[in-house]
Protein backbone atom coordinates (compact mmCIF):
# COMPACT_ATOMS: atom_id res chain seq x y z
CA UNK A 1 0.00 0.00 0.00
CA UNK A 2 2.83 2.34 0.91
CA UNK A 3 4.52 1.50 -2.41
CA UNK A 4 1.36 2.35 -4.30
CA UNK A 5 1.04 5.68 -2.45
CA UNK A 6 4.70 6.46 -3.13
CA UNK A 7 4.27 5.58 -6.80
CA UNK A 8 1.15 7.79 -7.04
CA UNK A 9 3.02 10.68 -5.38
CA UNK A 10 5.94 10.37 -7.87
CA UNK A 11 3.53 10.25 -10.85
CA UNK A 12 1.62 13.28 -9.51
CA UNK A 13 4.87 15.20 -9.00
CA UNK A 14 6.03 14.41 -12.55
CA UNK A 15 2.63 15.48 -13.92
CA UNK A 16 2.82 18.82 -12.06
CA UNK A 17 6.36 19.44 -13.33
CA UNK A 18 5.28 18.49 -16.86
CA UNK A 19 2.24 20.80 -16.83
CA UNK A 20 4.20 23.72 -15.40
CA UNK A 21 6.84 23.27 -18.13
CA UNK A 22 4.08 23.44 -20.76
CA UNK A 23 2.75 26.69 -19.28
CA UNK A 24 6.03 28.58 -19.77
CA UNK A 25 5.83 31.45 -22.23
CA UNK A 26 7.21 30.76 -25.68
CA UNK A 27 9.80 33.26 -26.83
CA UNK A 28 10.33 33.24 -30.59
CA UNK A 29 13.86 33.42 -31.86
CA UNK A 30 14.70 36.63 -33.71
CA UNK A 31 14.61 36.32 -37.49
CA UNK A 32 18.04 35.62 -38.90
CA UNK A 33 19.50 37.15 -42.03
CA UNK A 34 22.14 35.89 -44.38
CA UNK A 35 25.59 37.20 -43.74
CA UNK A 36 26.66 39.70 -46.39
CA UNK A 37 30.39 39.93 -47.11
CA UNK A 38 31.16 43.37 -48.51
CA UNK A 39 34.26 43.98 -50.63
CA UNK A 40 36.79 46.69 -49.80
CA UNK A 41 35.74 49.87 -51.64
CA UNK A 42 37.72 50.63 -54.81
CA UNK A 43 36.96 53.34 -57.35
CA UNK A 44 37.59 54.24 -60.96
CA UNK A 45 36.88 57.35 -63.03
CA UNK A 46 33.78 57.37 -65.24
CA UNK A 47 35.11 56.85 -68.74
CA UNK A 48 32.20 58.03 -70.88
CA UNK A 49 31.51 61.30 -72.73
CA UNK A 50 29.06 63.10 -70.42
CA UNK A 51 28.84 66.69 -69.12
CA UNK A 52 29.91 65.31 -65.73
CA UNK A 53 32.81 63.21 -64.45
CA UNK A 54 33.02 61.28 -61.16
CA UNK A 55 34.57 58.21 -59.57
CA UNK A 56 32.40 55.12 -59.11
CA UNK A 57 32.81 51.66 -57.59
CA UNK A 58 34.83 49.15 -59.62
CA UNK A 59 32.21 46.55 -58.62
CA UNK A 60 29.43 48.41 -60.45
CA UNK A 61 28.52 48.54 -64.13
CA UNK A 62 27.67 51.77 -65.93
CA UNK A 63 24.51 51.20 -67.96
CA UNK A 64 22.60 53.50 -70.29
CA UNK A 65 19.15 54.35 -68.91
CA UNK A 66 16.75 52.16 -70.90
CA UNK A 67 13.48 53.86 -69.92
CA UNK A 68 11.38 55.37 -72.72
CA UNK A 69 11.79 58.89 -71.30
CA UNK A 70 15.58 58.58 -70.95
CA UNK A 71 17.78 61.39 -72.22
CA UNK A 72 21.32 61.05 -73.64
CA UNK A 73 23.18 61.64 -70.34
CA UNK A 74 20.99 59.51 -68.10
CA UNK A 75 22.79 56.44 -66.76
CA UNK A 76 22.55 53.77 -64.05
CA UNK A 77 25.34 52.64 -61.77
CA UNK A 78 24.31 48.99 -61.38
CA UNK A 79 25.61 46.69 -58.62
CA UNK A 80 25.02 43.11 -59.91
CA UNK A 81 26.02 41.53 -56.61
CA UNK A 82 23.35 43.45 -54.65
CA UNK A 83 20.77 43.91 -57.42
CA UNK A 84 20.87 47.64 -56.71
CA UNK A 85 21.35 50.69 -58.85
CA UNK A 86 21.90 54.41 -58.58
CA UNK A 87 19.78 56.13 -61.22
CA UNK A 88 21.43 59.31 -62.50
CA UNK A 89 19.78 62.01 -64.59
CA UNK A 90 21.25 65.19 -66.02
CA UNK A 91 19.71 68.39 -67.40
CA UNK A 92 21.28 71.48 -68.95
CA UNK A 93 18.94 74.35 -68.05
CA UNK A 94 21.04 76.97 -69.89
CA UNK A 95 20.77 79.78 -67.33
CA UNK A 96 16.96 79.68 -67.37
CA UNK A 97 15.83 80.49 -63.78
CA UNK A 98 12.32 79.16 -64.40
CA UNK A 99 13.68 75.83 -65.69
CA UNK A 100 16.10 75.67 -62.74
CA UNK A 101 13.26 76.13 -60.22
CA UNK A 102 11.22 73.45 -62.00
CA UNK A 103 14.12 70.99 -61.76
CA UNK A 104 14.58 71.67 -58.03
CA UNK A 105 10.84 71.28 -57.39
CA UNK A 106 10.74 68.09 -59.43
CA UNK A 107 13.65 66.61 -57.45
CA UNK A 108 11.90 67.45 -54.17
CA UNK A 109 8.58 66.07 -55.43
CA UNK A 110 10.21 62.77 -56.42
CA UNK A 111 11.71 62.48 -52.92
CA UNK A 112 8.45 63.40 -51.17
CA UNK A 113 6.62 60.59 -52.99
CA UNK A 114 8.17 58.26 -50.42
CA UNK A 115 6.64 60.09 -47.42
CA UNK A 116 3.83 57.52 -47.21
CA UNK A 117 6.26 54.73 -46.25
CA UNK A 118 9.16 56.78 -44.86
CA UNK A 119 9.12 57.52 -41.15
CA UNK A 120 11.92 60.07 -41.58
CA UNK A 121 13.42 62.10 -44.42
CA UNK A 122 16.59 63.93 -43.46
CA UNK A 123 17.80 66.67 -45.77
CA UNK A 124 21.23 68.26 -45.73
CA UNK A 125 23.14 70.63 -47.98
CA UNK A 126 26.85 70.24 -48.55
CA UNK A 127 29.50 71.87 -50.68
CA UNK A 128 31.68 69.30 -52.40
CA UNK A 129 35.48 69.57 -52.66
CA UNK A 130 34.97 70.65 -56.30
CA UNK A 131 32.83 73.61 -55.19
CA UNK A 132 29.42 72.23 -56.21
CA UNK A 133 26.40 72.53 -53.90
CA UNK A 134 24.68 69.21 -53.23
CA UNK A 135 21.33 68.53 -51.53
CA UNK A 136 21.20 65.08 -49.96
CA UNK A 137 18.09 63.23 -48.72
CA UNK A 138 18.31 60.16 -46.46
CA UNK A 139 15.05 58.21 -46.14
CA UNK A 140 14.27 55.76 -43.35
CA UNK A 141 11.60 53.06 -43.38
CA UNK A 142 10.43 50.48 -45.90
CA UNK A 143 10.98 52.78 -48.87
CA UNK A 144 12.15 51.76 -52.36
CA UNK A 145 14.79 54.51 -52.39
CA UNK A 146 16.88 55.12 -49.26
CA UNK A 147 19.20 57.84 -50.55
CA UNK A 148 18.61 60.64 -53.06
CA UNK A 149 20.52 63.75 -54.04
CA UNK A 150 20.96 66.50 -56.57
CA UNK A 151 23.87 68.76 -57.47
CA UNK A 152 23.83 72.00 -59.40
CA UNK A 153 25.96 75.01 -60.23
CA UNK A 154 22.74 77.09 -60.35
CA UNK A 155 23.55 78.34 -63.86
CA UNK A 156 23.71 75.39 -66.26
CA UNK A 157 24.13 71.90 -64.84
CA UNK A 158 21.55 69.89 -62.86
CA UNK A 159 22.48 66.34 -61.82
CA UNK A 160 20.15 64.09 -59.81
CA UNK A 161 20.58 60.61 -58.34
CA UNK A 162 18.54 58.02 -56.42
CA UNK A 163 19.54 54.66 -54.94
CA UNK A 164 17.14 51.75 -55.58
CA UNK A 165 17.17 48.05 -54.74
CA UNK A 166 15.43 45.68 -57.16
CA UNK A 167 14.70 43.18 -54.41
CA UNK A 168 11.77 42.67 -52.04
CA UNK A 169 14.12 42.08 -49.08
CA UNK A 170 13.30 44.23 -46.04
CA UNK A 171 15.46 47.32 -45.59
CA UNK A 172 16.58 46.30 -42.09
CA UNK A 173 18.26 43.21 -43.53
CA UNK A 174 19.75 45.32 -46.34
CA UNK A 175 21.12 47.90 -43.89
CA UNK A 176 24.82 46.91 -44.29
CA UNK A 177 24.53 47.06 -48.09
CA UNK A 178 22.64 50.37 -47.99
CA UNK A 179 25.38 51.89 -45.82
CA UNK A 180 28.06 50.44 -48.09
CA UNK A 181 26.53 51.97 -51.24
CA UNK A 182 25.84 55.27 -49.45
CA UNK A 183 29.60 55.57 -48.95
CA UNK A 184 30.04 55.04 -52.68
CA UNK A 185 27.48 57.81 -53.33
CA UNK A 186 29.34 60.17 -50.99
CA UNK A 187 32.54 59.36 -52.89
CA UNK A 188 30.73 60.08 -56.16
CA UNK A 189 29.54 63.47 -54.80
CA UNK A 190 32.99 64.38 -53.55
CA UNK A 191 34.68 63.57 -56.86
CA UNK A 192 32.05 64.91 -59.27
CA UNK A 193 32.88 67.88 -61.47
CA UNK A 194 31.46 69.21 -64.71
CA UNK A 195 33.32 68.34 -67.90
CA UNK A 196 33.57 72.05 -68.75
CA UNK A 197 34.89 72.86 -65.26
CA UNK A 198 38.54 72.95 -64.34
CA UNK A 199 38.86 70.43 -61.51
CA UNK A 200 40.01 72.02 -58.26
Amino acid sequence: MKKNNLLLAVVALLAVVGFSACEQEYTPKPKGYNRIDLPVAKYTVLNQPHPYVFEHSVYAKILKDSSRIAEPHWIDIYYPRFDANIQLTYKDFNQDPKKFNELVEDARRLTSRHQIKAYAIEESQVKTPTGITASVFELEGEVPSQFQFYLTDSTKHFFRGALYFRTATANDSLAPVIEYIKKDVVHLLNTLHWSDQVKK
